[in-house]
């Protein structure tokens, strides 16, 4: 190299030297300014003693009153994340199911997904870092992770329709403010419709628009081309729908023009009288195993529930006799994962669909799956984010939790086969069309997250195909009898699991006494797992008459009881009147 060469890569190597310098010092001097910045900004969002919060699957939740400080520090951290991706996050303040006067908040990734499970734990410190340390809690994040505070960050915001929504708004933008971020504040929508508004700005439109126009949109054109001409002996275009006095009940309004009277839709509860999730919306009809009060319904009338944000769904109907039915989320995921099934098959695909469940799913729902359709399961730990990330497996992973919140996942590579067979005129007319509404139920899906109105329309899509009424779905397989039952105790740690949760590992004896009494009893199954918010193991049993699973239940809560340091009263025998 001639010494000309060398001077000019010492004055290269001591020009980028300078400039790192250059840069380092301007890092750190805004860096300082936006975090004396945070903690001035704390001071009208002081935090409360004695309380400590942790972010969860569903993000933060509690009472609306105390949460205040938690958005303004959400509003700081959904910054840092954005700023961390280089894309667009959101926010939504939400409670879901959890009774009116709760709230609470949950961070959206990028591509629509839930927040990384890694951030959970910097949203917890953060949440419950004093005011005045609120500064070095946002310094340990940034250094932890390399964020370069200097680059834009962008956040969407939504709420539910909570009193508490619009103030605990205002704190989280006031967080967002700080940080000198940009944001866009969509009002009220469901938790679904602001996922998917985030994936279709981060895609550059290439999942949709960015509007809740553009939303109803896709959806609707998807349905309406799906939907068979030609009349129907069982299936009758005719629902009615418990809006559980939710963002639900107003956004299903807005979608009905969009349908063209395809569906003739009664919304009910519709949040003109009565309380959010009060009697009334999915919780309230799983669990109690009834429709909510007041709803006027027909024998073979087909019902819909949704939850408080529109991420849940499950379906009911009365029978002939007047019994009550339910319609959960085993009986969706079967419904779905056996429609898509034949269509890949129809398509000559070469695809693998797998359904994916908890330990909580009915155990005739798997054996159906397996035995029936030939369909793999997996099983995984309860919370959306394990389904969602187990899903991820398969080609097309079908995930429903039992308690109606899920959704379909297809793989890029199966996006692509679909669409590519869809238009190749080499195939045979009917691989084609088969392709083609796969690729139509891939636009009436909501990937990002469980969509109580996408997979409503799906379910209606599917029965209208097969001509089915509420009865003929029902009668794709029984449920077998359950019981869940919660068991107080000293420490929940106590106990520990294995097996997606179907196994305990401690304390020792608990599970070999388990499967001595599962053993005694016809079709018999049965887990346990602590509780993650409160020092409580939950009991699940089931088995082939609702008195043995009643019994097989009550047996295992007193190994609880007995073996992890169960308090209060040891449970009792279950009433034989």
């Amino acid at each position: 190299m001639s010494k000309v060469m060398r001077y000019f890569r010492v004055v290269q190597v001591s020009l980028c030297s300078t400039w790192r310098q250059v840069r380092t010092v301007y890092r750190t001097g805004k860096m300082s300014d936006i975090l004396a910045e945070a903690v001035k900004g704390a001071a009208a969002h002081p935090r409360p003693e004695g309380i400590n919060f942790t972010y969860g699957t569903a993000g933060f939740r509690d009472k609306s009153t105390i949460l205040d400080p938690v958005l303004y520090r959400m509003g700081l951290l959904a910054a840092l994340r954005s700023k961390a991706k280089k894309a667009t996050v959101a926010a939504m303040i939400t409670a879901s199911h959890n009774p009116e006067p709760d709230n609470g908040v949950k961070l959206v990734d990028p591509m629509g997904e839930m927040l990384e499970a890694a951030w959970e734990k910097h949203a917890t410190d953060l949440a419950n870092a004093k005011d005045e340390d609120i500064g070095s809690a946002l310094q340990r994040i940034i250094d932890a992770l390399d964020i370069d505070i200097s680059l834009p960050s962008d956040v969407f915001v939504a709420r539910d329709t909570r009193p508490s929504g619009p103030p605990l708004t205002q704190a989280l933008l006031d967080g967002l403010k700080v940080m000198g971020s940009t944001f866009t504040d969509f009002g009220i929508l469901t938790t679904p419709q602001l996922h998917y508004l985030v994936r279709c700005h981060n895609s550059r439109g290439a999942y949709g628009e960015t509007t809740e126009e553009g939303y109803y949109k896709k959806l609707a054109q998807a349905f309406l081309k799906l939907r068979e001409d030609g009349t129907k002996k069982k299936y009758q275009p005719v629902v009615i729908i418990d809006g559980a006095n939710g963002v639900g009940a107003l956004k299903t309004r807005k979608l009905q023009p969009h349908l063209n009277d395809s569906l003739k839709i009664t919304v009910c509860n519709d949040g003109s009288s009565g309380k959010l999730n009060e009697k009334c919306g999915a919780d309230f009809v799983k669990v109690q195993q009834k429709p909510p009060p007041g709803m006027e319904i027909q024998p073979g009338q087909r019902c819909v529930s949704f939850d408080g944000d529109a991420d849940r769904v499950v379906f009911f109907y009365l029978n002939k006799d007047g019994v009550f039915n339910l319609l959960d989320g085993d009986k969706i995921s079967t419904l779905i994962a056996g429609y898509l099934g034949e269509l890949v098959s129809a398509s000559g695909l070469q695809l693998n669909i797998g359904v994916v469940q908890t330990a909580y799913a009915n155990g005739s729902s798997t054996r159906y799956l397996e035995d029936v359709m030939k369909v793999p399961v997996s099983c995984a730990k309860t919370g959306v984010k394990h389904l969602h990330h187990k899903a991820l497996e398969f080609d097309v992973g079908v995930y429903f939790e039992a308690n109606g919140h899920g959704t379909v996942l297809f793989s890029d590579q199966a996006e692509q086969k679909i669409k590519v067979a869809s238009q190749d005129d080499s195939l045979d007319s009917g691989k084609r069309e088969a392709a083609t509404r796969l690729t139509l139920m891939m636009d009436l899906i909501n990937q990002t997250v469980g969509d109580a109105i996408s997979d409503f329309l799906v379910v209606e899509t599917i029965l209208s195909t097969r001509d089915w009424a509420a009865d003929d779905w029902n009668m794709q397989y029984k449920d077998l009898p359950s019981r869940l039952l919660k068991i107080k105790v000293k420490d929940r740690t106590a106990v520990q699991t294995t097996d997606a949760e179907r196994c305990a590992t401690a304390p020792a004896g608990l599970q070999e006494a388990i499967n001595k009494l599962v053993a005694k009893y016809q079709q018999g199954r049965s887990f346990v797992r602590p509780s993650g918010t409160e020092d409580v193991v939950r009991v699940f049993a089931e088995a082939d008459t609702q008195a043995i699973a009643d019994m097989l239940a009550h047996e295992v809560s007193v190994q609880v009881y007995q073996l992890a340091g169960g308090v209060g009263e040891q449970p009792q025998p279950p009433s034989t009147s």
